[in-house]
């Protein structure tokens, strides 16, 4: 009876004992705050000519490895003419290189809930984009979507391949702030189409050929 007893409470031990490494594992998952968020530092260089989604990606993916976040699969913000940006970023949540929370879900994310900010959107260095009212103004980013995050269409530069004048992409302002009080003004993904698709026609309406990156994962 005693031995009975004895490895009923063994395996009472070892039971109680997985219940707390999952627990904790959970526990530790969900104070993840690492980053899974940025704004790209830098351009690919030819504008709008990102070579096209995976091209664009591949940046994301450089750029997390540089600021040492290459353990996560990194996904640009971008829609084309097959594919919504808001369905390849993952499920959430997200968190700035400070560790601060931008959105909880991708419904949280595309309403007023957010946390996206000018002092949010960080770079993958952690450091603050210009935006209105600074020198150089580069608050446009490059998104090609609508504010549900669905493509705009015609507005991707040709899906991304393209530095075209005659070309356009629909971008969106990091620090919520434009020409008028309006909601388009403030959106951080969907505020006007640029001016063309080049290096040299981007800058026109205050931008760099910047992006936004979301580990998908």
């Amino acid at each position: 009876m005693k031995m009975l007893f004895g490895s009923l409470a063994g395996l009472a031990l070892i039971f109680l004992a997985g219940l707390a490494l999952i627990f904790g594992a959970g526990a530790a998952q969900a104070q993840d705050t690492s980053m899974s968020f940025f704004v790209t530092s830098a351009s690919p260089g030819d504008g709008a000519n990102l070579g096209g989604l995976d091209g664009a990606d591949a940046h994301c993916q450089t750029l997390a490895s540089a600021a040492g976040a290459d353990g996560k699969t990194w996904h640009a913000y971008l829609s084309t003419s097959a594919v919504n940006a808001r369905d390849r970023i993952g499920d959430g949540p997200w968190h700035n290189a400070k560790g601060e929370l931008i959105a909880s879900t991708v419904d949280e994310l595309h309403s007023d809930a957010n946390k996206l900010t000018k002092q949010t959107a960080l770079t993958e260095k952690g450091t603050v984009i210009n935006g209105r009212g600074d020198t150089p103004n580069q608050h446009d980013i490059l998104t090609g979507s609508n504010a549900d995050g669905t493509v705009a269409a015609g507005m991707t530069c040709e899906d991304w391949s393209s530095n075209a004048s005659t070309s356009k992409a629909f971008v969106g302002h990091h620090d919520r702030i434009g020409l008028k009080d309006d909601a388009p003004s403030k959106s951080w993904n969907a505020s006007h189409p640029s001016r063309g698709c080049s290096q040299e026609d981007l800058p026109k309406s205050g931008g760099a050929g910047l992006f936004y990156c979301f580990a998908a994962d």
